[in-house]
């Protein structure tokens, strides 16, 4: 096999040997957003029933237009904040185009307390056939639990001084390509994940969700939640700011293809790339297994540190399901909205002592890490009778 062949195969995605098809399964542990970067403002929507009715405008508007309530219609669209369900709660019940149920009944109460710039929410990815988790969501989740598993302390502290240099130019990809490769000949490159298939829109619900921080009280770590512009609630998290977003519930699936074509297993292709071994299942599930043990470890402590024994259960809980994962060749792994820094960067990877002392002369870090609290003290949490009842992201994957 010569490299031209290779390359070609590389910048193309065809020729021989063709990939082998399989596929995933992701099931739905914890409530999970994979956005579409969209969100239903509050007058996208009404709340009636305990439910999200997603307003079909196009048809209102057409309907309004045969008569003289079209320009009241308008005239509140522009002027207000949320409609006004007493005059126009009737297209709510029969003109919409989608009805999301909240989680918990209890949340509606909340989103009627809310003021409207709290009231946005993000929605799922979708398409006209139904919702669907996007291929790049477990890509991305692959691709950093490779890092993660395959990165050194020494490789870390030489990317975080770079950010202290005169110069810091393109630290962490220069980190992530001496990992994993350059771009063009990456070690996950041969990893192909396709869209699930949509799967309708039944599987959503709208969750509320608040963020709990940590609070030094006479030198004592001790739980809080976050307020309007930051400002600590204490212990009363009815008084935090709250969020919705439309998630898929526990226990949605969803399946899509996955390919690995045969041609980076052979001994050409490898030499040729310079691997000394391609980034196979049995690598993605030990990598993705490990990255989740750490992130789960460091919630964990979180928890105990905030008194949130609800999610240290839950911790516990997902820890065995890692274990059970990777006995049975599957993993876990965190996706999607709202699951924090941990789930997005190398963080969990190196010891917390390095990091900090790192991170501490750059803008944006140096601030939170020269107070001595743990970083990140903040957790964005699934709430259910105002209550922390879950954490959001955690998914299950299969490759079969």
């Amino acid at each position: 096999m010569t490299e031209e062949l290779l390359q070609e195969e590389i910048t193309s995605g065809g020729g021989a040997p063709q990939p082998q098809t399989t596929r995933y399964r992701v099931t739905i542990l914890t409530p999970t957003l994979a956005g579409d970067g969209q969100k239903l403002s509050p007058i996208d929507y009404m709340v009636w029933k305990d439910q999200v009715n997603v307003l079909n405008q196009r048809r209102i508007f057409r309907l309004l237009a045969k008569g003289p309530r079209i320009e009241s219609y308008l005239g509140q669209l522009r002027k207000s904040e949320k409609l006004d369900f007493a005059s126009w709660g009737g297209y709510a019940q029969n003109y919409a185009t989608r009805r999301i149920a909240f989680d918990d009944p209890a949340s509606a109460e909340v989103y009627a307390k809310a003021p409207a710039d709290e009231c946005f929410i993000p929605t799922f990815a979708s398409s006209l056939n139904g919702i669907y988790l996007p291929g790049s969501v477990l890509k991305g989740a692959i691709r950093l639990a490779m890092l993660v598993d395959r990165v050194s302390e020494a490789q870390i502290k030489a990317a975080v001084e770079s950010l202290n240099s005169e110069t810091p130019r393109r630290s962490a990809g220069v980190l992530e390509s001496a990992i994993l490769g350059l771009p063009g000949v990456s070690r996950t490159r041969p990893i192909r994940l396709s869209d699930s298939r949509p799967i309708g829109n039944l599987s959503t619900k709208v969750y509320l969700l608040r963020t709990a921080t940590l609070a030094d009280r006479g030198g004592k770590l001790e739980g809080g939640w976050k307020g309007s512009r930051g400002a600590l609630a204490l212990n009363r998290a009815s008084e935090s700011t709250p969020f919705f977003a439309e998630m898929a519930a526990p226990g949605t699936v969803f399946e899509g293809d996955f390919r690995m074509p045969v041609l980076f297993r052979q001994a050409e292709a490898m030499r040729a790339l310079r691997w000394k071994a391609p980034a196979g299942a049995v690598e993605i599930v030990k990598a993705a297994n490990h990255a989740a043990t750490l992130l789960l470890n460091s919630h964990r402590k979180f928890a105990e540190t905030a008194g949130l024994n609800h999610l240290v259960v839950l911790c516990d809980a997902l820890l065995k399901r890692v274990e059970e994962a990777q006995a049975a060749g599957r993993f876990l792994t965190c996706v999607g909205w709202g699951t924090g820094l941990l789930a997005k960067t190398l963080w969990t990877a190196s010891s917390e002592e390095n990091m900090r002392e790192g991170l501490k002369p750059v803008p944006g870090y140096g601030q939170a890490l020269r107070t001595g609290m743990p970083f990140p003290k903040t957790r964005r949490l699934i709430i259910r009778s105002n209550r922390p009842a879950s954490l959001p992201g955690w998914v299950e994957v299969e490759l079969f």
